[in-house]
Parts: structure tokens; sequence; C-alpha cells
């Protein structure tokens, strides 16, 4: 397997294959999704898209990292999904 299939998110709808539905910036040890952003600040829709792809993985916790914030602790978000 090479390491784009790793990062690969297959998606389903009513029982049948989609195909690949997005390319995951990072999972961790298949628990924990990251998802990486470079803006001026996190915004709702990013929360939203990243709750989307913790449903979409089956995955419950996610942080969502902003690289663009002046402290990367400032820039880190715990998005979780039915926690």
């Amino acid at each position: 397997m090479d390491e784009n299939e790793l990062a690969a998110v297959a998606a389903t709808y009513r029982d049948r294959p989609v195909g690949i539905a997005y390319r995951a910036d990072l999972i961790v040890a298949s628990k924990l999704l990251i998802e990486v952003k470079a803006a001026d600040a996190i915004h709702d829709a990013h929360v939203a898209q990243t709750l989307s792809y913790l449903r979409l993985t089956g995955l419950r916790l996610g942080l969502l990292i902003n690289f663009s914030a002046p402290l990367i602790k400032h820039g880190i978000r715990r998005v979780v999904n039915n926690l």
C-alpha cells in the first residue's frame, strides 16, 4: 500500500460504494483525525467540515489545527462526533 492509499477515505451511499470521498490530512492510530488549515481564523465552516469527515470515517475525535495562528496552541480546536 502506498502513502496515498493510507489517507484515502472511501464512502458508501445506501450500501453502495461511491469511491474515494476525500484524502485525510492525517489519521493517527485509526482513532484520531487531524485536519490542517492555514486560515486567518477557525470558522464554523471548518468545524462543520471536520465533523463531516469524522462522520464519514466513523471516527469520534478530531483535531482542527490552524497553522496561521500566532501560537500553535491557540490554533488547535477539538472536534467530537457523538462522544
